[in-house]
């Protein structure tokens, strides 16, 4: 099995898709190696590109104010994304790219091993639990597939886009909350 960092290195070089070809920097993902929980987005926007981290931008400000209002840090967590490279002008990613990158996402799940996996926004929701899953409709419902406790929210783009669905995505993350605790008390107990 790789490590992360090996990963990271097959996933720098990379040229699968067309997405490489105007991509500044891979962006990996980042955080504990041995998170119990994971974020997953759709894929890097423009800040992200420059800087090769994921949610670096206003919606990645206001993901660490909503991991701090619930006592968590991105230390305490591992964030990556369906897609590793910008897709322009931050559209959503295409399908075909998001087939082509998800092998990359499968691997960082495997080397983690997170016990909850959140959705941001209905792309990584419809690459992870269902094709046809709709965001308004079925955030904030907990899926078991396998060992995985999932849920899908908004992304935080999206929440910059649209205040009134904050109160929502405070739900959601009080039930992360709830879970995450609740299994950390089970590896301990």
């Amino acid at each position: 099995m790789y490590t992360l960092k090996e990963l990271e290195s097959i996933v720098n070089r990379c040229h699968r898709c067309a997405l490489s070809k105007t991509r500044t920097n891979v962006v990996f993902g980042e955080g504990s190696d041995k998170a119990v929980l994971m974020f997953v987005g759709e894929g890097p926007g423009y800040h992200e590109d420059k800087i090769g981290k994921p949610f670096v931008g206003r919606a990645g400000e206001l993901l660490d104010n909503m991991l701090k209002a619930i006592e968590l840090s991105r230390d305490d967590v591992y964030i990556a994304n369906i897609v590793k490279c910008r897709p322009p002008n931050n559209r959503n990613p295409f399908e075909e790219e998001s087939k082509t990158c998800i092998e990359f996402l499968r691997w960082q799940v495997k080397i983690v091993d997170p016990d909850i996996i959140i959705c941001l926004g209905a792309v990584a929701a419809r690459n992870i639990i269902e094709e046809n899953f709709r965001i308004t409709q079925n955030r904030g419902l907990w899926y078991k597939k396998g060992k995985f406790n999932i849920m899908a929210t908004y992304h935080p783009a999206a929440l910059l886009r649209d205040i009134s669905k904050k109160k929502e995505a405070w739900d959601d993350f009080k039930s992360i909350k709830a879970m995450y605790t609740k299994i950390n008390k089970e590896m301990k107990g």
